[in-house]
């Protein structure tokens, strides 16, 4: 489950709102990047011609106007997307609850919420992907990683033990460069993505959900940390320390004042946390981070392989590559070296950072592309550039200027918590993607085509999405 859900918290930009809508899948609060001129160097990818429908299952199966909590229902609903044109599904298993959609030996199993309950006696996991098998659809599972608890409502699996809090929530910075826990500020609870009982955990559920379902590929969603302004927990002080040593022969990295030898000072923008003065450790604690994840992506891809070699491994991600340093996570190729790039400057980078990318430990890459700009040309601002993080086409050629080609890509629309015109703008944006990537197309959400109530047009959207998934 995306930037969204097993609560009905939708973050729109800097805004959160809470809306019983499944919600858009974004960083916490990304800072909008200086748009840098280019030349493309990439080749031209074989474009695919592969829609796949996301399934929020907090809005399609417990939301107020959610259907999928029926069998006759589920039915209908995935009769009427092979007939728009949708070849496929990823549906979630773990939310941000920790809970996961099935019965699980690493997890509590939600099976009612909000007065609404999972069909009596049907697997609905199971029960999904044999009637999407039916239907010939391809069949993605994803999970939730590194979050296991609601900010918003005080429930999951942080909530219910204590002493899993107590050891595993993700320790933030507070605008005053306090060390507080992230439930305190009020956002999901995430767990620290290097310790390893949390990779672990992860790590289990991967390999059990494989080994559980017919599945065709396994997409991680969240697999990062929450914001620039974690982890400062003493865990990560330890590790930073050790990889300071261990990388730079660093003697005196034990000598560290912590954090502000990292962030000196904060300041609140747009409602995000973000460094105002950043110490000399900075950028290497950018690369830290980055290295974690690069590494926790190794190992799962290893999971999924080791169960089922024939199982895609992916994930999805946000498509502002300018900025998703701040949540620790570099989707790129090894062979593209941010440090070094003469066409856009990123003045985050470190020498080496190229090595933390992870592109080359992927089968799929879906980002979300969530823009009303479609065209840069739409824009004079934008009109003369190559890359653009903010519009659909401009960051679909930053995506394969830094992945290099080097994995199908799907780009995402978000056809609900868009302000879209109308839907003949939607159609013209999956269309646009279908014909300018290498895997597809990434619909969020279900629910947003059959549920007016949950998408910014109030109007049903089949037709929008069979106009645009049209040869």
């Amino acid at each position: 489950m995306m930037k969204r859900l097993l609560v009905a918290c939708c973050l729109l930009a800097a805004l959160s709102s809470v809306s019983m809508t499944a919600c858009k899948k974004t960083s916490d609060n990304p800072t909008p990047p200086t748009p840098g001129p280019g030349t493309d160097t990439t080749e031209t990818p074989v474009t695919g011609r592969n829609v796949l429908a996301w399934v929020d299952s907090r809005s399609n199966v417990f939301g107020t106007y959610g259907r999928l909590n029926d069998t006759a229902q589920i039915k209908t609903v995935l009769d009427t997307l092979k007939m728009v044109g949708v070849t496929g599904l990823v549906i979630d298993v773990k939310g941000s609850s920790g809970y996961t959609m099935y019965p699980s030996a690493y997890a509590k199993q939600v099976t009612s919420l909000d007065g609404k309950s999972l069909p009596a006696g049907v697997d609905y996991v199971g029960f999904m992907i044999k009637e999407a098998k039916k239907r010939s659809f391809k069949i993605y599972t994803s999970i939730v990683t590194f979050v296991e608890g609601e900010g918003g409502t005080n429930r999951g699996t942080v909530f219910d033990d204590p002493s899993f809090k107590s050891k595993y929530e993700s320790i933030v910075c507070d605008v005053n460069g306090n060390r507080v826990p992230i439930t305190t500020t009020g956002r999901n609870a995430f767990v620290n993505p290097a310790m390893p009982e949390m990779q672990e955990r992860a790590l289990n559920i991967i390999k059990e959900i494989v080994q559980k379902y017919d599945i065709d590929g396994f997409i991680l969603d969240y697999a990062r940390y929450s914001d620039i302004d974690a982890d400062f927990s003493d865990f990560s002080k330890n590790k930073f320390i050790d990889f300071l040593k261990e990388k730079y022969s660093d003697n005196d990295a034990s000598a560290m004042k912590f954090p502000t030898d990292i962030v000196a000072s904060w300041k609140n923008s747009s409602g995000q946390i973000v460094p105002d003065g950043t110490g000399k450790y900075y950028k290497k604690w950018l690369l830290y981070r980055a290295s974690v994840i690069h590494d926790f992506f190794k190992k799962a891809r290893e999971a999924v392989k080791s169960v089922k070699s024939s199982v895609s491994f992916g994930v999805y991600v946000g498509a502002w590559y300018s900025s998703y340093y701040q949540v620790g996570v570099n989707w790129a190729s090894q062979d593209y070296d941010p440090f070094n790039d003469q066409a856009i400057r990123f003045d985050w980078a470190y020498p080496g950072y190229n090595q933390t990318g992870y592109a080359e430990q992927l089968d799929v890459l879906m980002t979300g592309n969530y823009f009303t700009q479609l065209m840069l040309a739409d824009n004079p601002a934008t009109a003369s550039l190559t890359y653009h993080w903010w519009s659909v086409e401009g960051s679909l050629n930053g995506i394969k200027y830094v992945t290099k080609n080097k994995v199908p890509l799907y780009g995402s629309i978000d056809m609900g918590n868009v302000d879209w015109p109308g839907k003949a703008d939607i159609s013209k944006t999956i269309k646009y993607i279908l014909n300018n990537t290498s895997g597809g197309v990434m619909l969020f959400d279900v629910v947003h085509a059959y549920a007016p109530q949950y998408n910014r047009l109030k109007q049903p959207l089949w037709d929008a999405i069979k106009e645009g998934t049209k040869q």
